[in-house]
């Protein structure tokens, strides 16, 4: 099953979890140091909560497309390159507390979409070189 992607940086992690556990009837699927995502079935929706600095308003990080395989991913790839689009392709990365394989573009005003499949849990936050500043995917930075 696919499902589209929401990150959002949050000033306040724990009233973010608190405000979307209330809105969608459902608890996070992870919950790590400055970081919750919620796996919502109806509307098919993962949405990854970033905390960021307190005090900002909350922000878009990035937009995705969670896929189930790899292979999905690849196919994606290759109709995004057909269509002449610029991707950029990160295989084994840790992202999100989540091991990955994805594909990035970046829409006409810059906001960075992601196909991607999380192959398996990761210890760490990690980081995105396909983002500008190659710190955002799952960091406050970016």
């Amino acid at each position: 099953m696919s499902r589209v992607q929401l990150a959002l940086n949050v000033p306040d992690l724990d009233a973010s979890v608190a405000f979307y556990t209330k809105l969608f009837g459902v608890e996070p699927a992870k919950r790590r140091p400055g970081y919750a995502n919620f796996a919502i079935a109806e509307p098919p929706l993962k949405l990854v909560l970033i905390e960021g600095e307190a005090g900002q308003e909350t922000r878009l990080d990035h937009l995705g497309v969670e896929v189930d395989s790899t292979d999905q991913v690849d196919a994606a790839t290759g109709r995004l390159e057909g269509a002449g689009l610029a991707t950029f392709e990160e295989n084994d990365t840790s992202c999100c507390y989540a091991l990955q394989d994805k594909v990035w573009v970046h829409g006409p005003g810059k906001e960075p979409w992601e196909v991607y499949v999380v192959k398996g849990d990761a210890d760490r936050m990690g980081k995105s070189a396909a983002l500008e500043g190659g710190d955002a995917c799952c960091s406050s930075g970016g």
